[in-house]
């Protein structure tokens, strides 16, 4: 059994998910929460799960990061909107020769971890999981679960399959979590925009789950289009998808449980929506080499606009 200790940063839908999973399999991790903390404390975590149900009747909690032990392999689960705390969160936590695995949506998100800790202690991690936090320490899985781990490099060139790659995924594998380890982290990254910001995006602005807008003839049209343009971008930013690939995520989530997806959530329960990494990103990314990405524009600033409105801008 690995012997590596695991700490969650972020104990929701993702990190309490993958966190427990991990636990369950018999992984030493330490979970950081906020407004969880004193019932996760007393009552553990429960994940009903497609692949079967458990609870954790004691886990190893903290409300505060300065508490907890450091740790080989720092999970970050927080959604981007917070990474402003991240700064404050990983220095204390991370072994010298630890490495933090940043599972977080959109591009650029490496990068902003890298600045603190060093680009030599991150790995980029993206999750194909459907998921909600449904109460206190109660995580509730629907579908997927699969990661794609990728070597984070100055400046996104791609960095290869290394051995510490291989030991986190074994781990993660060892707690039945499928994984795939790709050579190109920025590939990896565009590839799961090719989902995320079609489907996100349209969510929140037309108020639907996946599966409504699958059923539509207009809306499935209007993602296909999206999805060529995430494309198109990538193209520019030196990375080839094949067109191929839009029809497989077509089918992905046409099989897929009706789904909120997390943004929608996020708007739903008047969170801070993850514009800025998901769309705003990508966009800066490829204006900077000369392209414009119209339909994508579009979406970040209808989203912009829906943001700024919750906060009372």
């Amino acid at each position: 059994m690995s012997l590596r200790t695991y700490a969650i940063l972020g104990t929701g839908a993702l990190g309490g998910f993958y966190g427990a999973r991990l636990q369950k399999a018999g992984l030493n991790v330490h979970f950081l929460l906020r407004s969880d903390y004193e019932h996760v404390s007393k009552h553990g975590l429960v994940v009903e799960s497609v692949d079967g149900d458990f609870t954790l009747r004691q886990v190893n909690a903290y409300c505060d990061v300065e508490k907890m032990p450091r740790c080989d392999v720092v999970v970050v689960a927080l959604k981007t909107t917070q990474n402003h705390v991240l700064p404050k969160l990983l220095p204390p936590i991370v072994k010298d020769d630890g490495v933090v695995l940043v599972l977080q949506n959109g591009l650029g998100v490496e990068a902003e971890v890298a600045q603190i800790v060093g680009n030599d202690k991150v790995i980029g991690g993206l999750c194909f999981l459907c998921s909600n936090k449904v109460g206190s320490g109660h995580i509730c899985h629907l579908d997927y679960g699969q990661i794609t781990l990728g070597e984070y490099a100055a400046d996104y060139y791609a960095a290869g399959i290394t051995e510490r790659m291989r030991q986190i995924g074994e781990d993660f594998e060892s707690a039945g979590i499928l994984i795939e380890l790709t050579e190109d982290l920025l590939l990896g990254r565009w590839k799961k925009l090719v989902w995320n910001i079609p489907y996100n995006g349209l969510s929140v602005i037309l108020n639907a789950t996946t599966a409504e807008l699958m059923a539509n003839v207009h809306t499935c049209k209007l993602v296909e289009q999206l999805m060529y343009e995430v494309l198109t971008g990538a193209k520019n930013s030196g990375r080839i998808i094949p067109d191929s690939f839009i029809q497989t995520m077509l089918d992905y989530t046409v099989k897929m449980k009706p789904y909120r997806t997390s943004m929608k959530i996020d708007y739903d329960e008047r969170r801070p929506l993850e514009v800025e990494a998901i769309f705003g990103n990508p966009l800066r990314m490829a204006q900077a080499v000369g392209v414009d990405l119209p339909q994508i524009s579009c979406l970040y600033r209808q989203l912009r606009f829906l943001d700024d409105k919750q906060k009372g801008g």
